[in-house]
């Protein structure tokens, strides 16, 4: 138990957390006495992001497809391994191994790289989320700015995917996404906006302190659990998982921008899906939820103590595993809307009501009236 666990578990909600470096302001103090161990740090730090990544991914794409099965009142994967667990590994071993097939008439240039820039947002913004007080790559002071800005950059590499293919199946599945992912962007950034006004800054660090007296999602009245649902939904139509599964829509596309692909560079985007998940997910926990904040009631010392227990890194990944949980149900418990469904759900009802709320919230912050719950 680290000694800011110590001091929750002994003061409960009323005392303020201690300040804690985390790795990267640690790391930084160490690279400005000798610049060359930046590289170093680097290095270590996106080796450890792959090796996370990776394992997280084949972890989740097991667990979805056994709460699947749960869903639809089947088994799922059995039979490779104990309980089916060897069965992502299995997928893996053969996806790797697999002839990897450019079309002919494609551009092979952009057919290549395509899958690359799938991932690239997706590390990007893992090296910004704050685990703990002390797990964070890189603590960025416009960290809300940074997801913003690299959150749509998955759709270069739909998009790319799509036209490079020469296929117009890819061509229609790689056009609907970018429709889809920047219609939706834009109610996310009106649910980034209203956290970034009651909590008064753009850290992700910082933003998850602002919320140790409550979490933004019921201390901002109506407002954030109404920026919480904007961003939720609004991140699982940039995840392009059903309901909102537009750019592959198998029925229709056959695969959508992936049809042209296999092997390796497939992997690629079927992993990103998974990983895109987690770090929507995250952000969620990040900016509705507290973070890796306890979950804390009033002046009740030995609850709190109870809560304050727990290390920080078991109640991020807690919340995290719940808003994860979530996002599955809806996809195995809703049909797939059709395009102009879609889109009239964003530009005639998420985005007037997004605006709606961030006039609200601005009203609330000038006049201070955000409350603390108990």
């Amino acid at each position: 138990m680290n000694s800011l666990t110590l001091t929750w578990f002994a003061a409960g909600s009323t005392q303020t957390t201690p300040e804690v470096l985390t790795a990267a302001q640690r790391a930084a103090k160490v690279i400005n006495t000798n610049p060359w161990l930046a590289i170093f740090y680097m290095v270590v730090a996106l080796a450890g992001i792959a090796t996370f990544l990776s394992v997280l991914g084949m972890v989740l794409i097991y667990v979805e497809r056994k709460l699947a099965g749960r869903f639809q009142c089947r088994l799922g994967p059995t039979r490779v391994g104990p309980f089916g667990m060897l069965q992502t590994i299995a997928d893996t071993i053969k996806l790797l191994t697999k002839e990897d097939i450019t079309p002919n008439q494609a551009d092979k240039a952009l057919h290549l790289i395509a899958p690359f820039f799938a991932l690239l947002a997706t590390v990007l913004m893992m090296i910004i989320i704050p685990f703990s007080p002390t797990i964070q790559v890189i603590d960025l002071n416009i960290g809300v700015v940074f997801v913003a800005a690299v959150s749509t950059f998955g759709v270069f590499g739909v998009l790319l995917g799509g036209w490079a293919s020469n296929n117009k199946w890819s061509l229609l599945g790689g056009m609907r996404s970018g429709a889809q992912i920047i219609s939706y962007d834009l109610s996310i950034a009106l649910a980034l906006i209203t956290v970034v006004l009651f909590s008064g800054s753009l850290s992700l660090t910082e933003i998850i302190k602002s919320q140790q007296e409550g979490w933004w999602i019921w201390r901002a009245p109506v407002v954030g659990f109404l920026s919480f649902f904007l961003f939720l939904i609004a991140s699982v139509a940039e995840l392009n998982r059903t309901p909102f599964d537009m750019p592959e829509g198998e029925s229709e596309l056959t695969g959508g921008f992936s049809t042209e692909y296999s092997g390796l560079r497939f992997s690629f985007f079927f992993l990103a899906e998974f990983l895109n998940m987690f770090v929507a997910s995250a952000l969620a926990v990040t900016l509705f939820l507290g973070g890796w904040m306890p979950f804390y009631i009033g002046n009740f010392t030995s609850f709190n103590a109870v809560m304050g227990f727990f290390p920080p890194i078991v109640w991020f990944a807690v919340k995290t595993i719940g808003v994860m949980y979530f996002i599955i149900w809806i996809r195995w418990t809703f049909p797939r809307l059709r395009i102009d469904q879609l889109m009239h759900l964003e530009w005639k009802i998420m985005l007037p009501l997004g605006f709606a709320n961030l006039l609200v919230g601005s009203v609330l912050v000038l006049l201070k009236l955000y409350f603390f719950p108990f």
